[in-house]
């Protein structure tokens, strides 16, 4: 039990803490972590360091004060205040116990916590809240320099409790405009500089289609720091009669066209629910109950027909985002009728140096098994051609992305469905190349042996620059650096086309635990913007300057 101490006992223990504030503590040991987590902007609570708290006398552990320095932030005045929580079981923040605070930020900032609690250890975060409004290319340096039990100091670790922390800003929270989950990323600079984030609107629970389920944007017009409000750019509402919840449209690839301008936003629709079986369901009501997932099972079947298999769609804005039309049904553009699905790839599209349009894509075949292909225009988006299926492997691959290298050839970087199983040294993406359009592929000498992933999307942009008088690029590609689990979302480099991914190049971006989808996009020339699944929010932008990937990462 943790009691937070008031009146003249509070005055008591300061006073204790005070009078004792020159000897060290026998009663209090310190511990703690700092992890590398983002620090947002537009979030209440951002936990930046855990100090875990350990009693070494009798009596219970109590704490009188925790000093916190900030000295060393790039922009102080970005800081708005300093909180004290506890903790999950699990360790995380517990942001529904406040134990003390809010207190102005400040160089350094004491907080006169007075903490008793019958515990060998309690866990306590350190929580940030940033401005509205900060400094994206800053830094965040806090540090536990100081705390007081009513016998003295506690001895810090001897290597000093904190870190440096990238800040960002949480574009999407859960429960933001009454939504209960934003997911799957899209981010896009148009030709005007504006920065569009796109995600899928899941309004009523967090699992994928089908469900209550529109595509969104933000749009931001200096560089990711602040963003328009929420506009939903893909709603089926009831069409065909049926509830929402029955036409949900889902992982969104969104495209700038480079020669026109043409924004476009492709997703995919589900109409009603087909069952296990393959049978679309009849009668559906708002009280109805039914879900199938359309790649599960039989979800989505052979065909045209929205009864059949779930539906391909695109919207199209001319005016840089700020109005789009109506949905056009391209199903029967690009699916085989045999196949079970056709679907974008969440993410982006690119414009080729001949201005072909390229979306990666993904589907099930004739049998059911998942495949990973591209989708081409030379229309401008008016028609679209599908290609062969990249890769055979034994579990098929989903989820890609798209690329085109120095010498013309299309890369596409797809998640493979072994690696749910297969956590050995051959998991990794599988990749493939091609200089025909998607006709014919052959496998990149780095497929399933350069990068991994816990068998999760994962985003692939070429940057380019402009340094010494020359046009530059560099291949940028960011997921969940592990075999297992969705942690550690981490921005990679390669200066060779993807032939390697030098690790002195590698920017940990957060740690945490979190859904794992991103994308990149450039943010003008100097700077490179990641919108992210993370552990703090359901939607993070950060922007990191070019010279930071250029120059070996973050310290």
């Amino acid at each position: 039990m943790i009691r937070i101490i008031s009146g003249t006992v509070a005055a008591a223990a300061l006073l204790a803490a005070l009078s004792g504030c020159g000897r060290v503590s026998e009663s209090l040991a310190v511990e703690g972590v700092a992890p590398v987590y983002p620090v947002l902007a537009l979030k209440e609570a951002n936990p930046v360091l855990r100090l875990d708290f350990i009693r070494t006398g009798d009596g219970p552990l109590e704490v009188s004060a925790v000093e916190i320095s900030l000295k060393e932030t790039d922009n102080p005045k970005d800081v708005e205040s300093v909180s004290l929580y506890g903790a999950l079981e699990n360790g995380l923040i517990d942001t529904a116990r406040l134990i003390c605070g809010p207190v102005a930020a400040a160089g350094r900032v004491r907080l006169d916590c007075r903490i008793s609690a019958d515990a060998d250890t309690l866990p306590v975060w350190v929580a940030l809240k940033m401005r509205d409004v900060i400094d994206l290319n800053g830094f965040v340096k806090v540090a536990c320099v100081g705390v007081t039990a009513p016998d003295g100091k506690a001895q810090l670790p001897a290597e000093g409790i904190g870190g440096r922390l990238r800040t960002g800003v949480a574009v999407r929270k859960h429960g933001d405009d009454g939504v209960h989950s934003y997911r799957i990323p899209g981010l896009v600079e148009t030709g005007a500089g504006t920065i569009i984030a796109l995600y899928d609107v899941r309004r009523e629970l967090g699992r994928d289609l089908q469900g209550d389920i529109d595509i969104g944007i933000n749009r931001s017009f200096d560089g990711g720091t602040t963003w328009e409000p929420l506009q939903i750019v893909m709603d089926m509402g009831r069409w065909g009669g049926l509830p929402e919840k029955f036409n949900g449209v889902s992982d969104a690839c969104i495209t700038v066209d480079r020669t026109s301008g043409d924004i476009l936003v492709a997703g995919l629709w589900m109409h009603g629910v087909i069952d296990e079986q393959g049978r679309w369901l009849e009668g559906l009501t708002e009280e109805s109950t039914e879900w199938n997932h359309q790649w599960r099972n039989r979800g989505s079947q052979p065909g045209f027909g929205v009864r059949e298999t779930s539906q391909f769609m695109i919207t199209r804005s001319s005016d840089d985002g700020a109005t789009w039309s109506e949905p056009e049904n391209i199903t029967r553009m690009g699916k085989s009728e045999e196949w079970w699905l056709w679907a974008p790839a969440p993410g982006n599209s690119i414009t080729m140096s001949d201005g072909t349009l390229v979306m990666p894509t993904q589907g099930r075949d004739g049998t059911g098994k998942s495949f990973s292909n591209i989708t081409w225009s030379r229309d401008g988006g008016r028609t679209w051609t599908s290609s062969a299926p990249a890769a055979e492997t034994p579990q098929g691959t989903t989820e890609c992305a798209v690329v085109e290298l120095a010498d013309g050839r299309l890369m596409l970087n797809m998640r493979d469905n072994r690696n749910r199983t297969d956590p050995s040294d051959e998991n990794g993406r599988t990749v493939a190349i091609t200089a025909d359009l998607g006709r014919t592929w052959t496998v990149h000498p780095t497929s399933r042996g350069a990068l991994i992933e816990p068998t999760c999307m994962a985003s692939l942009y070429r940057h380019e620059f402009t340094a010494g008088g020359e046009r530059r690029s560099v291949l940028l590609f960011c997921n969940p650096a592990s075999k297992s689990a969705r942690v550690n979302m981490t921005l990679k480099a390669s200066f060779d086309d993807g032939m390697t991914w030098p690790a002195e190049h590698s920017i940990l971006l957060d740690e945490g635990r979190g859904r794992g989808y991103s994308y990149i996009t450039s943010v003008g020339e100097e700077y490179v913007g990641v919108l992210y699944e993370g552990s703090q929010a359901d939607m993070i932008f950060q922007r990191i300057p070019l010279a930071e990937i250029l120059g070996g990462g973050s310290e």
